[in-house]
């Protein structure tokens, strides 16, 4: 089992709910089911609506493999440098922003923040 706390100006207060590590569960999908309003429009990766940033609470930053529409969206919104990407790719370790339509809960605890209730708004 994971915590996952959701952190926003949109929520009163942040958010810890568990989540099953390794059932393939979203960061989105995690957040729907306890009705927190993380933005979307896609679903897929391909509008960067999602944007979220994780912050590693207990062990090894871990992350699920990066999409390769994740890494144009992340590269073209500005938000994952050349050394982040290698890091993740070739050491399992989760850079500091994703998509939350795409970043599998892992083993781990972390914080996720977020901005606004719209769509397109920018951690």
């Amino acid at each position: 089992m994971a915590n996952v706390t959701f952190s926003s100006r949109v929520l009163p207060k942040d958010v810890t709910v568990y989540a099953v590590a390794g059932d393939r569960g979203t960061i989105l999908s995690v957040a729907e089911k306890h009705r927190i309003p993380i933005p979307f429009e896609c679903r897929d990766g391909e509008c960067g609506s999602c944007l979220v940033e994780i912050v590693t609470l207990t062990g090894k930053t871990m992350g699920s493999q990066l999409t390769e529409k994740e890494k144009a969206m992340l590269k073209s919104l500005g938000r994952i440098t050349a050394a982040e990407l290698a890091d993740a790719e070739t050491n399992d370790v989760m850079p500091r922003f994703r998509l939350a339509c795409q970043t599998i809960v892992r083993d781990q605890d972390i914080l996720v923040r977020f901005l606004g209730d719209q769509p397109g708004d920018a951690v």
